[in-house]
């Protein structure tokens, strides 16, 4: 059995993470988190069992850190934790780079002095550790109509999220390359599913149309996303962590490009059907556009062919099937009550 540690495993793709892993591994998971707004430690859904434990705590606390990594010896890091909401970065972008980017690096080094005896020399009890980064396929910026990121797609990040995630995302390359650490980033698209936060916008749609509210929808709504259904995601990065070429990225995408007026349309069709309104109309007369963001990339897209190639991953959810689990999950969420 190894020690596993996740950070940010209270967050919504972390605590996802958690989950499929407890139910296919033996390993032990030790959960870090910060608990910041976006956390919730009821998200892991087996929190009871002795092969998960929880540990409060900050990654940019390098001491503390140390301390985590010699309790513990982890032989697999899965890095999730991160400040990730664009609209939050913009406002005031300093979070993001302590814990994007100085989080990281700690996060990094503290590894590596456990790992390696020095550059390119792993310790005999390390042997087959690995450092796993979660980034996103934001730090590519933006696409025009056509086209898709891939790994070779130069970065070219326009919030100070992305660019936040780029630095970290360069970080880790350079511990491979100088220092031979064995690492692994991946890049998704934009991820769906169960416990995601009130604040992004498949949430944020349900919610807003079953209280009655106006849904807020950026410009005119035709940014384009490639949604990922989250467990095909935490599949991903598992097959990436175990078979994953050292110093290697590989980007994980579902192939399902939406405009978010379309996203937005669908929800109000589902909710139509499952929980109609008491006057009859459309939650799409709640439909309403605002002042877009400052920034806002027009669309993203990722090639999936290298880790589909290389490792056999697929997803498993198209999004019309995705999204009926993701609308269904929420609908009990806000009207459980």
């Amino acid at each position: 059995m190894e020690n596993i540690l996740v950070t940010g495993g209270a967050g919504f793709i972390g605590a996802n993470f958690i989950n499929y892993i407890l139910n296919e591994t033996d390993d032990h998971i030790v959960n870090l988190d910060a608990l910041t707004y976006a956390a919730n430690k009821d998200n892991i859904e087996q929190k009871d069992i002795d092969r998960y434990t929880f540990v409060e705590g900050d990654i940019r606390d390098k001491e503390f850190l140390i301390q985590l990594f010699d309790k513990y010896r982890f032989t697999r890091v899965i890095h999730f934790a991160a400040e990730s909401h664009v609209d939050n970065s913009i406002a005031d972008p300093s979070a993001f780079v302590e814990t994007n980017i100085t989080g990281t690096f700690h996060l990094l080094h503290t590894a590596y002095q456990l790992w390696m005896e020095k550059p390119f020399q792993l310790k005999e009890a390390f042997k087959e550790a690995r450092f796993l980064h979660v980034s996103t396929d934001e730090v590519y910026g933006t696409l025009g109509k056509e086209g898709l990121f891939t790994e070779e797609t130069p970065y070219a990040p326009n919030s100070p999220y992305s660019a936040s995630k780029a630095s970290s995302d360069l970080l880790v390359r350079s511990y491979f390359h100088t220092y031979g650490m064995p690492v692994v980033t991946t890049n998704c698209s934009n991820n769906y599913g169960p416990y995601q936060h009130d604040e992004k916008l498949i949430p944020v749609i349900t919610r807003k149309a079953l209280f009655g509210h106006d849904i807020p929808i950026y410009g005119d709504g035709k940014n384009i996303r490639d949604w990922l259904f989250v467990k095909d995601h935490c599949r991903g990065i598992h097959l990436a962590v175990d078979k994953g070429r050292k110093g290697e990225t590989y980007n994980i995408g579902g192939k399902n490009e939406r405009e978010n007026i379309y996203i937005a349309r669908k929800i109000c069709e589902m909710l139509d059907k499952w929980k109609p309104r008491n006057d009859g109309l459309s939650y799409k007369e709640q439909i309403t556009f605002v002042e877009d963001r400052h920034g806002h990339d027009f669309r993203y897209a990722i090639d999936a062919s290298k880790i589909e190639n290389e490792l056999g991953w697929k997803a498993n959810e198209n999004f019309e099937t995705g999204i009926e689990k993701t609308v269904r999950w929420y609908i009990d969420k806000y009207t459980k009550n």
